[in-house]
């Protein structure tokens, strides 16, 4: 187990009519809702449907085309994303790269102590990853390059923690096991949002779903907004990114914060 950890203190995250796109063309449209702290939430929808670029919105890398995103402000963010970018060429051991999560208490020119040391093993020991610490990254397979990723998540200790896909391409025990860490993280009072295709596995494991199809679709208990007829119309609903769609205008919203958005860092 990794050394004991004060909880977070965790804010909700609120949307007000957010529309997000690239290239100034949107992707997602007026989307508004409140995400208690605390929540541990699958995020879901057709391909295309903006997940990932939600994801990439509340983590701070994209800026909304309008509206806004309260409660992040000033808040550490753990990200995850899809295709990590991670260069396993890169000549790092596994310990080194996981040891990167402590830099909020490490900082640029810090050193790093035994303990920090002793915290790194103490994350890949929770990932299942005990003596791996000396490896290359390029002798890791899918599964325990997730694990170390999700080790390195474990060391950031950050309140919000947002995921994208993490379970792709990675076997059943591997998927089961990190699961268990996404609960324990809820447990801890952080707010885990989770990208996911498996509709199974939302049932299972996730008490809130989003379901997204550029616009939203539901949100709220699984049981409640994961049914058959809001997934037809998510499909319904699901359309091409058309890279030539015109900026989306709505009404102000009175009670939307004055700011575009706030400062996610």
């Amino acid at each position: 187990m990794p050394p004991s950890q004060s909880t977070p203190t965790t804010p909700g995250i609120e949307l007000h009519d957010l529309t997000l796109g690239h290239d100034r063309h949107p992707a997602v449209h007026h989307l508004s809702l409140r995400i208690p702290p605390g929540s541990l939430v699958a995020l879901v929808g057709p391909n295309g449907a903006g997940k990932s670029t939600l994801i990439q919105a509340l983590a701070g890398a994209l800026r909304p085309l309008s509206g806004a995103v309260s409660g992040l402000a000033g808040q550490r963010i753990a990200w995850l994303p899809q295709h990590s970018g991670l260069d396993t060429s890169f000549p790092i051991d596994v310990r080194g790269m996981v040891s990167m999560g402590l830099w909020h208490r490490v900082g640029a020119l810090g050193w790093f102590t035994a303990e920090h040391r002793h915290r790194c093993d103490a994350a890949l020991a929770t990932v299942g990853l005990t003596g791996f610490e000396a490896r290359g990254l390029d002798t890791l397979s899918g599964g325990q390059l997730q694990r170390a990723l999700f080790a390195r998540l474990i060391l950031q200790d950050a309140p919000v923690m947002l995921l994208d896909e993490p379970f792709a391409a990675v076997d059943h025990r591997t998927s089961t096991d990190l699961l268990a860490l996404l609960q324990r993280w809820q447990h801890q009072g952080k707010t885990v949002i989770v990208v996911l295709h498996d509709l199974a596995q939302v049932r299972a494991h996730f008490p809130l779903t989003l379901l997204l199809a550029r616009e939203l679709v539901a949100f709220g208990p699984t049981a409640e907004a994961l049914t058959d007829a809001h997934w037809a119309r998510a499909q319904r609903m699901r359309e091409p990114f058309d890279e030539h769609a015109p900026r989306c205008t709505a009404p102000p919203d009175p009670h939307a914060p004055t700011a575009v958005a706030e400062a996610l860092a």
